[in-house]
């Protein structure tokens, strides 16, 4: 903005040297046009003007590479971003596929339970340290922030109106923001 604030500025120097004005004379309004401009003041104002020019045209050039970069550099991130996400599932997707083998080979139920309880582990883990967690509802009362009510139930118990009291679908925060909400079951 400075820049171009000079820009202008020199332009009207130009100008008033062209006419045979000075700055001080243009602004306070005089009409002394009889005072003669050299040909050294004009050229050196030209210059200058030029100079200022070419660099609010190299700026204009820069900020346009600038744009151009910062975009091309949010669609590669856009393009990449949960490659850190798959890659830590990457382990319990072989998790599971060793389990798949395991279920094929035995019968033992006691067994095939355990791999699955672990397995299972292991993805809760590597969810939650990427920043997943669980929203707890039950029990709590119903806000309309955070939960999503599928139907109202009748309760027994005084209170227990307004609380949740079963949950459809859990819901899970991410980083502390709410990525899904839950959908829950009211007591009324």
């Amino acid at each position: 903005m400075a820049e171009k604030d000079t820009l202008e500025n020199t332009q009207d120097t130009v100008e008033n040297a062209e006419t045979g004005l000075n700055a001080d004379e243009n602004a306070a309004g005089s009409t002394h046009l009889n005072e003669p401009v050299s040909a050294n003041e004009t050229e050196k104002l030209k210059e200058e003007l030029a100079e200022q020019k070419d660099k609010y045209l190299r700026l204009m050039a820069e900020f346009e590479n600038f744009k151009r970069r910062t975009s091309k550099e949010r669609l590669e991130l856009m393009q990449t971003a949960g490659k850190e996400v798959i890659v830590a599932m990457l382990d319990v997707l072989d998790d599971c596929d060793r389990a798949e083998k395991q279920m094929q080979k035995t019968e033992d139920v006691k067994q095939i339970k355990e791999g699955i309880q672990l397995v299972f582990n292991k993805l809760k883990t590597t969810l939650q340290g990427k920043g997943l967690k669980a929203m707890e509802s039950i029990r709590t009362d119903f806000d309309v922030e955070m939960h999503e009510a599928i139907t109202e139930v009748p309760v027994p118990d005084e209170s227990l109106k307004g609380k949740v009291i079963d949950e459809v679908q859990k819901g899970y925060y991410l980083n502390d923001k709410i990525i899904r909400f839950a959908k829950v079951v009211v007591g009324k």
